[in-house]
């Protein structure tokens, strides 16, 4: 072969030899795509929240399962601490009451982590953990909270001058509040206890603290982690907390000062920083939050914690005093679930790209209100949810569509449109 023939050679062989790799990058990087879109898919979080309604019977939890695998659902909320109880075997706080008349060796948590594990159900334990009582109707247990600790309820600004009264001990004091709880019904679900009373964190930290080194959990989820409003705490033990945490960074002729008018004004320390009053209730929710998250994963470095939050950033920050922003960023939950139980399609879709706008695209599964939704509605929801770039959907609850009025075949209509062939599997059921 002559130079300058070879030469020919090289220079047309050269681009193919460039082009061979790129080829493979291209085609092979098509294949990982795809690979990667069809694991999204198969990792896509299909909950459902499931009330302790649903956890009083062996039966009743069995049929939950089946109905939650045969749908194509792949994770389940449980709530087993529901008002201060507990919808599992020896726990810190008492058994619930609506289980006295089942034998002492069952054990819903228990009951349901056996089940799901056999359908391919990942099980979150589901945890109310600020609101404690009904006020309408108060705990039989007398080993409540309620009645047990008292001063760790929260109380609202309107009756704090009231209950100034009263030691807490005194049955005046819980009454009071119930009362004026029960008055509110439409606004305040029910009776809460305070995150800024050291001890009554403690006790919520000791609870899931509790949860996670005992039960094979996929995750731990809150709920009602806020305040009622942005009026609360204004309890007497709250305020204290606030002078002591504030009071260390001031000079002594102030702190004298706001003393001497605290004397006679029992709100003279919040209304003299009202701002920095705000951030501290806020921060002390944050602070146990961070607890919670650390308890869990001490005890189980997998498990999931994630946070029912109320949708709108604004609203929950100023009304609920719930930085969940913060929270997300600083990486104290892993899943965020909006609680967008709207009607309304626009404003769903708006709440769940705010919040994944916020989360990234990994961290928010969608709450959705199923209980105020036909089916095709909530399929529309699911639709949106996906389009936004969420992680998963959770409807809420199992309970409220799977008895009347709901449509009786609720969960199949949405599992035939929602989740196609899926429906009959268990959707990916892999831990995360």
């Amino acid at each position: 072969m002559t130079m300058t023939r070879w030469v020919r050679v090289v220079r047309l062989a050269l681009p193919l030899a460039l082009l061979f790799p790129i080829a493979i990058w291209i085609f092979g990087g098509e294949t990982r795509l795809k690979a990667r879109t069809t694991d999204t898919v198969r990792a896509e979080v299909r909950a459902l929240w499931v009330t302790r309604a649903s956890l009083v019977s062996a039966r009743a939890i069995d049929e939950m399962v089946r109905a939650a695998r045969q749908h194509g659902f792949n994770t389940i909320f449980v709530q087993v601490r529901g008002r201060g109880d507990a919808y599992f075997s020896g726990g810190v706080e008492g058994r619930a009451s609506e289980l006295a008349a089942t034998p002492a060796a069952f054990d819903p948590l228990a009951d349901v982590i056996q089940g799901a594990r056999a359908a391919g159900l990942r099980v979150h334990a589901w945890i109310n953990v600020n609101l404690v009582a009904s006020a309408v109707e108060l705990p039989s247990d007398r080993t409540h909270i309620l009645y047990r600790h008292p001063e760790w309820l929260m109380v609202p600004r309107e009756i704090a001058t009231q209950l100034a009264r009263y030691e807490p001990n005194n049955p005046a004091y819980a009454g009071a509040i119930s009362r004026w709880t029960r008055a509110q019904a439409g606004l305040v679900e029910g009776l809460y206890a305070s995150p800024i009373i050291p001890a009554s964190a403690d006790h919520v930290v000791s609870i899931v603290t509790d949860l996670a080194r005992r039960y094979d959990l996929d995750g731990v989820h809150l709920d009602y982690v806020r305040y009622p409003n942005e009026t609360f705490d204004h309890s007497r033990f709250a305020i204290a907390e606030f002078r002591s945490d504030i009071a260390a960074t001031m000079a002594a002729p102030e702190r004298y000062a706001v003393d001497r008018r605290a004397a006679v004004d029992p709100f003279a320390w919040p209304d003299t920083f009202p701002e920095q009053w705000r951030d501290f209730r806020r921060a002390r929710l944050s602070q146990l939050v961070r607890r919670i998250r650390s308890a869990v994963k001490a005890a189980r470095p997998s498990a999931v914690v994630s946070a029912a939050v109320a949708p709108d950033t604004a609203e929950a920050l100023e009304n609920k005093l719930q930085n969940w922003r913060a929270w997300v960023e600083g990486q104290l939950i892993d899943i965020v679930c909006p609680m967008a139980y709207t009607q309304d399609p626009a404003v769903f879709d708006a709440q769940i790209a705010a919040a994944r706008q916020i989360a990234g695209p990994d961290a928010v599964w969608a709450g959705i209100g199923a209980f105020r939704l036909t089916p095709a509605q909530t399929v529309q929801h699911i639709g949106a949810a996906r389009r936004a770039g969420a992680a998963g959907i959770a409807l809420f609850s199992y309970d409220s569509v799977t008895a009347p009025p709901a449509a009786p075949d609720y969960l199949a209509a949405v599992a035939r449109s929602a989740f196609g062939a899926a429906a009959s599997a268990s959707g990916g059921a892999a831990r995360q």
